[in-house]
């Protein structure tokens, strides 16, 4: 299989996994924003913010290496066994912090749900493992089918425990909670997992250290992100209060849709960095794939900052439609966030995981001291602001340092006149508030200008994207 067509054909997979956890839950944000409070909002996403820190911190981060070293390794069990034991040994952690909390040092909130949270972390925690198992023997069909169950599971449950039965925030904990099971539970068993578990205690030591010296440095890079990217939550609720955080959580919901392109793409593209990794580029191939990836990214990022206020009036109820304003510059933080995915999809090729953490480390604290400053000035459009320049950062500095590895020929004056643009058109939003005919005049000639910029890349997207609707249509006729 060539090399696009194995990408394109891992990103159709990914596309059908990606729907279920990721745009169903845009889809059912008029429901949250209706049915629930700012406070239980902005109360849930702190809860679930600590989890995503959590479960790399008490893992030893060792979902990361169960995806990598099933791709050139043929143990494929004592991966298996080796990052399941990680895992039993998280939970087993959070079960004692949790405990410790509720008998020693009770902290009201956590205490209240503390059986949701430990269920969140146990779901999470085998979820990340699994789906990365999965997809390291090249398990991406049944991570697809795996995603498409939990969608099905997480949209019944959250109609059903918070409409009819008026659970609220337990409700709400419950379905995601359930949701992310039934997708671990599926792969358990699709991919006959349970295999791998006989002689539990006997594996590899010596890979067990490999994984172990790969997922190190890889635990300060995602704990650095997760400060990238969740750090912010704390800060305006420690300035602002929980309400401002609901707002500010749900404004993610409209740059989530980006995200799941980047996300579905990056899944994708670091088995293609690894399986076709060439120093040299010699035919192109990661030098074109980044153009293509840039360009839509760029295109989807500024059609998206003109439809903010729409959007937001159909998704976002009552006082949290003040959270479109947070919309346009965290969308490009996103873009950012997945450029600098891509590049680490080279240093994941070359196993310099090293890498990771030194760019994200760096970018983190940036983000830390400028969150403290801003919010306090600018309140949580302060917090937007500075998880922008971090992702930026971190997408600089990745940029200088891939040039140790691979030959990119990219047109980078081209690059930075688009960003500046994106920023151009996330101020003309910001500072025209009434919806006048004049705001979208502006916002659409900045539009038609990326893409007289990028209008190679949009070709090349359209044709292939014919070519998709025609073999579709051929194999419609021949049913």
């Amino acid at each position: 299989m060539s090399r696009g067509k194995y990408l394109a054909k891992n990103i159709g997979l990914l596309t059908i996994s990606q729907f279920g956890t990721k745009l169903l839950s845009f889809f059912l944000v008029p429901i949250y924003t209706r049915v629930l409070s700012t406070t239980e909002y902005g109360t849930y996403d702190l809860f679930h913010t600590s989890i995503l820190l959590l479960v790399p911190f008490l893992t030893s981060n060792i979902s990361d290496a169960t995806l990598r070293f099933p791709l050139d390794n043929p143990n494929h069990s004592d991966v298996f066994k080796i990052s399941l034991r990680k895992v039993v040994r998280g939970i087993f952690i959070a079960l004692i912090l949790l405990l410790v909390n509720r008998l020693v040092l009770p902290y009201n909130t956590v205490t209240e749900y503390d059986i949701f949270i430990f269920g969140s972390y146990v779901s999470s925690s085998l979820s990340v493992v699994l789906i990365n198992y999965s997809r390291g023997i090249e398990g991406i069909k049944e991570v697809a089918i795996g995603g498409i169950i939990s969608s099905a599971v997480l949209l019944s449950l959250n109609i059903v425990f918070l409409i009819p039965l008026h659970l609220g925030l337990y409700g709400y904990f419950l379905a995601n909670i359930i949701g992310s099971l039934a997708q671990s539970f599926y792969l358990f068993i699709s991919l006959k997992m349970w295999k791998s578990l006989k002689n539990y205690s006997e594996y590899d030591r010596n890979l067990e250290k490999d994984m172990v010296v790969y997922s190190r440095p890889l635990m300060a890079n995602n704990v650095a992100w997760w400060v990238n990217s969740s750090s912010d939550r704390y800060i305006v609720t420690w300035l602002c209060g929980y309400a401002v955080n609901g707002v500010y959580a749900v404004g993610y919901k409209i740059p989530s849709i980006l995200n799941v392109f980047q996300t579905i793409f990056n899944q994708a593209w670091t088995l293609s960095a690894v399986k076709d990794f060439d120093k040299n580029d010699s035919n192109g191939f990661f030098t074109n794939m980044y153009n293509l990836y840039n360009g839509s990214m760029i295109l989807i990022c500024s059609i998206l900052i003109i439809c903010t206020r729409i959007i937001a009036k159909i998704l976002y109820a009552r006082e949290f439609y003040e959270a479109w304003i947070f919309v346009p510059v965290l969308l490009i933080s996103v873009l950012f966030g997945a450029l600098s995915g891509y590049i680490g999809g080279v240093f994941a090729a070359v196993k310099d995981s090293k890498i990771f953490a030194q760019t994200t480390i760096l970018s983190a604290i940036v983000n830390t001291i400028l969150n403290l400053i801003l919010v306090y000035y600018c309140g949580a459009l302060g917090a937007a602001i500075a998880t922008l320049v971090a992702y930026w950062l971190t997408w600089l500095i990745r940029m200088i340092k891939v040039k140790k590895y691979i030959n990119l020929r990219l047109n980078m004056k081209r690059d930075w006149l688009a960003y500046i643009i994106l920023i151009i058109q996330t101020i003309v939003m910001l500072t025209i508030k009434s919806n006048d005919i004049m705001l979208y005049v502006i916002q659409s000639f900045l539009l038609i200008l990326l893409i007289l910029l990028f209008r190679k890349q949009a070709v090349i997207f359209m044709d292939k994207f014919k070519q998709y609707i025609r073999k579709g249509v051929k194999h419609e006729k021949r049913l």
